[in-house]
């Protein structure tokens, strides 16, 4: 018998934070989050999040935060 068991990335979900200011460039309203989950899988079914990579960039800037580099601004902002 033939298991498939692997790893994949989940959808894709973005949010632009409208009233946080990039650390580096100091715009305001530059700021996109992306959250991807990983999930395991057996035949191509998601079984369980193993995972789940977010982090933030800059649309001016281009520079690229990840979550423990995220300022106390972009967590406050990221929950409303």
């Amino acid at each position: 018998m033939i298991l498939f068991f692997g790893t994949r990335p989940g959808k894709k979900e973005t949010k632009v934070l409208t009233r946080a200011t990039c650390p580096y460039c100091n715009q305001t309203g530059t700021l996109t989050v992306v959250a991807q989950p990983n999930y395991a899988h057996l035949f191509w079914i998601p079984l369980f999040t193993i995972n789940n990579i977010r982090y933030a960039e800059c649309s001016h800037c281009k520079k690229v935060y990840y979550k423990e580099d995220f300022t106390p601004e972009m967590e406050q902002a990221l929950l409303k």
